[in-house]
């Protein structure tokens, strides 16, 4: 018997696998996907604790598109009778003093007492490409895990110093799923301290010794905003540096007039790393919400956070329907174009482009 020849490079047909969802399931599964749950379903979910639609509903309020915005501003209205009921902290401080692994150790303090903590943490944008690496997750790697902590990393954009616009926004809604304590974490650079300190209820700056930064500290503006100062990385050989920087601060400290507040600044040393001091700054915090809100100056400064929030929302509002007005936009491109030839100034040209 002649065989014919056959090509060694054949396919044989396999062995046929069963299918792990059905063609019912998986068109289940892609509608889900690209369909937008309704404002009673983001309201009722957030409501619930609903962590994914929670990141949702953030996602929609940092969204730029207009029917994304009309969306988000229902569910903060509907969202707004529940909140209010958090201890917000903010914290800030220069690149590498250890702002993550103190939230970190701070966060998981919180949390073994059956605290609910958000945290929203600034990530730097790039001023070139709009991107930001978004990297506290990985640096909060603990935190991350546990069941009764949120992490959300947002860019910064072009917000002043650094703070997401919609931050004020994302506290609502964080208190409204249920966390009753939301720490902001800034970049540390530029005037996001002001910002920070707009929308928050206690104010933390966190310094580390031996860097030559405490006398850098010793500046008015950053001093005076402060309702804690804590000396990080307060361990081994740094010990002693930790202890004379915290003298160094506490006098400082005694050369500001009184807080309206009645609150007296204090400065404390940690280890986030080791954990050391962790508990101290807690009871500190404590104790200046038992005094703000015996003496009324918490709701006061919780008033003075939505005026301040009011003002911005409007100034952000003014500036993108001037930047998106199509007549702007067309006259914009005109006066860049004779700034270039040397025609006109900056001054003359925003002049005429407002008058219009």
């Amino acid at each position: 018997m002649i065989r014919k020849n056959k090509s060694a490079l054949h396919e044989k047909d396999g062995v046929s696998q069963p299918e792990t969802t059905s063609k019912s399931s998986a068109q289940k599964i892609k509608l889900n996907r690209s369909k937008q749950p309704s404002v009673d379903e983001f309201v009722t979910e957030i409501l619930n604790g609903s962590i994914p639609f929670l990141s949702r509903a953030i996602t929609l309020v940092e969204s730029t598109n207009a029917k994304h915005q009309k969306k988000a501003n229902q569910i903060l209205e509907r969202c707004l009778p529940y909140a209010n009921n958090s201890i917000r902290i903010g914290i800030t401080g220069v690149p590498g003093v250890g702002k993550s692994t103190f939230i970190e150790s701070f966060g998981k303090h919180l949390t073994h007492q059956n605290k609910k903590v958000a945290v929203l943490a600034i990530d730097p944008s790039s001023s070139v490409n709009k991107g930001s690496i978004l990297g506290d997750k990985t640096r909060m790697e603990e935190l991350v895990t546990d069941t009764n902590a949120f992490i959300r990393p947002s860019p910064s954009g072009t917000s002043l110093g650094g703070v997401a616009q919609k931050t004020r926004e994302s506290i609502i809604l964080c208190e409204a799923a249920g966390f009753d304590t939301i720490i902001i974490e800034t970049v540390g650079v530029g005037q996001s301290e002001t910002a920070v300190h707009s929308m928050v209820d206690f104010f933390l700056l966190l310094k580390v010794a031996g860097t030559g930064d405490e006398l850098q500290g010793i500046k008015r503006g950053i001093i005076e905003m402060a309702d804690a100062i804590v000396i990080n990385k307060a361990d081994g050989d740094n010990i002693q540096k930790a202890k004379i920087a915290k003298t160094e601060f506490n006098r400082a400290l005694h050369l500001y007039p009184p807080k309206e507040s009645s609150w007296q600044p204090k400065v404390l040393t940690c280890s986030a790393i080791k954990h050391n001091g962790i508990a101290e700054i807690n009871n500190l915090i404590n104790a200046f919400l038992q005094l703000t809100k015996k003496n009324g100056y918490f709701v006061k400064r919780r008033n003075e956070q939505n005026t301040f929030w009011l003002k911005a929302t409007i100034d952000q509002q003014l500036k993108d329907a001037f930047y998106n007005n199509p007549i702007i936009v067309k006259e914009l491109a005109k006066e860049i174009n004779n700034l270039e030839k040397g025609n006109t100034t900056p001054f003359n040209a925003a002049k005429r482009l407002l008058d219009l």
